[in-house]
């Protein structure tokens, strides 16, 4: 846990910040899984953390959703109009 906790700040994968006084925080846990080897044998432990999104309100702590993916179709549209 202290390994994957390390790693997690020298990448800068997130930063503390206060919430906005008007939105409700959800809480988050951490998931643990295990890594193997193609023999079988424990390579490393992993862990992660998530948010408990199931504890949303729609409407209430929500009102729109996002896509944090770009889909093939505009990946394809980029690449036509970078080759024209």
């Amino acid at each position: 846990m202290n390994a994957e906790l390390t790693a997690l700040e020298q990448n800068q994968t997130w930063s503390i910040v206060n919430p906005p006084s008007n939105c409700s925080v959800i809480g988050c846990k951490w998931v643990y899984k295990l890594k193997h080897k193609v023999d079988g044998t424990i390579e490393r432990h992993k862990a992660r953390l998530v948010a408990k999104g199931f504890t949303q309100l729609e409407g209430m702590d929500f009102h729109d959703t996002f896509e944090p993916v770009a889909k093939l179709a505009y990946v394809r549209f980029i690449l036509v109009v970078a080759a024209a």
